[in-house]
């Protein structure tokens, strides 16, 4: 196909149109990622929502069952939103469709606190936890599909870099605010939705941005193909990408190791009050060190690839998670939050965008799937065995069986694993 005249020509005209384009869709990403971004860390950081329901539960399992079934709808419908999208011109309506319901269920989780009483409140978060996990299972397909498709892989790396600076910098003076205004020195369900509320404001403003994309039609893509026929494609495809098939089994077992993420703050709990001051401290930390280092994370990326920020990352997420076990107080406490901080970033930024320059841009949206599907498998179980961890043998236990995970998963990518960009067959 790429040796057919009028495929070369329309590739040169895609190509083109991206090009004319990119100062405009940079900043369009940007913006959407930025305000998105300060919105959604709010709900996925691992404080306010852990904290929040170990204040309705009292229970470590019940924080872990929470994380779980978010994940597990991130796990279940990453290729439902690959075959939605696979074979349609432009992506972005489905988008905008995925992206509205998902801020929906953010406003759920808001608004179960404000009217309903604790135990139904939980009830209820659980639910619109699990219908924001499908959702975010499809729109995280559709939109990094879109990203590439209108940001080259050379620029990339500043775009995340940059977007998570910027949101990171919004996010710790709206965890501050919420922290601070909202929860006080005494939290409770009120606090906690209103700072929902606001997440939800913001992650509805980003989306409205991407108005304002200019998205090109490729010069091919795939026929319309029922979904289970589409499943059936999927074992060839990992045959015919060996390299693709070890980075995202390697990715799931990293990934695993965020079964930890969400018992960080309750550990920390147990040498400093978990007052709506110390969660904005200790939020503030952690989304100020993501901000800063996605400059440096995007740079290296830029340079060197996102192979190597993806093993630099796990190096000090496992420093950062053995540190906390020695630490107490408020700020040594803000000090690991740091060193997390900048490693989650680092491993998201990677694994997302490492996903992109595998194989054929035809089959990119079910390989997005596929990394997203098993990677969210297993961060759904990781926060269940987790809170059974964390309540059978305690938190340090916990912390040890993570930092197992994250030391596999970087060592299957060291050593199996080539730089994806020196292969001729990269087509991003």
């Amino acid at each position: 196909m790429e040796t057919n005249p009028d495929y070369r020509r329309a590739e040169r005209r895609y190509q083109v149109f991206v090009r004319r384009n990119l100062t405009r869709n940079f900043v369009v990403h940007l913006i959407h990622g930025m305000l998105g971004q300060t919105g959604f860390r709010l709900l996925n950081a691992p404080t306010f929502l852990p904290a929040y329901v170990l204040f309705l539960s009292g229970s470590d399992f019940a924080v872990g069952l929470a994380l779980a079934l978010q994940s597990l709808g991130m796990a279940l419908t990453p290729l439902v939103g690959a075959n939605l999208i696979e074979h349609r011109a432009r992506v972005l309506p489905m988008g905008f469709i995925t992206g509205g319901a998902m801020r929906l269920s953010v406003l759920g989780i808001a608004l179960s606190g404000l009217l309903l009483p604790p135990a139904q409140a939980l009830v209820a978060i659980y639910f619109w936890l699990a219908l924001f996990g499908l959702l975010q299972g499809m729109q995280g397909v559709i939109f990094n599909f879109l990203m590439s498709k209108v940001i080259p892989v050379s620029k990339r790396g500043r775009l995340t870099g940059l977007r998570n600076f910027l949101a990171g910098i919004t996010s710790a003076g709206v965890a501050l605010l919420g922290g601070t205004y909202f929860l006080g020195d005494n939290p409770d369900a009120t606090g906690y939705s209103y700072t929902f509320v606001l997440a939800f404001i913001l992650t509805t403003c980003g989306l409205l941005a991407l108005i304002f994309t200019r998205e090109p039609i490729p010069p091919t893509r795939r026929a319309p193909t029922p979904l289970l026929q589409r499943l059936g494609d999927i074992p060839a495809l990992l045959r015919s990408d060996p390299a693709f098939t070890r980075y995202f089994l390697a990715r799931s077992m990293a990934t695993a190791g965020r079964m930890a993420l969400p018992f960080y703050i309750l550990y920390a709990g147990s040498s400093m009050a978990l007052s709506g001051a110390n969660l904005a401290i200790v939020t503030v930390a952690f989304t100020l060190a993501g901000t800063v280092s996605n400059l440096i994370w995007g740079a290296i990326a830029d340079r060197r690839g996102f192979r190597l920020v993806f093993l630099l990352s796990i190096v000090l997420w496992v420093v950062s998670t053995l540190m906390l076990v020695a630490s107490s107080g408020v700020f040594l406490t803000s000090l690991v939050f740091v060193g997390i901080g900048a490693a989650v970033q680092g491993f998201q930024n990677s694994a997302m965008n490492l996903t992109l320059e595998f194989g054929h841009r035809d089959d990119l949206p079910v390989r997005i799937a596929i990394a997203n599907s098993t990677s969210e498998m297993a961060g759904s179980l990781g926060p269940l065995l987790g809170g059974v961890i964390a309540t059978s043998f305690g938190y340090p236990a916990l912390f040890f069986t993570s930092v197992a995970f994250l030391v596999v998963g970087g060592v299957m990518v060291a050593l199996l694993v080539p730089e994806p960009r020196r292969s001729v067959g990269a087509m991003l």
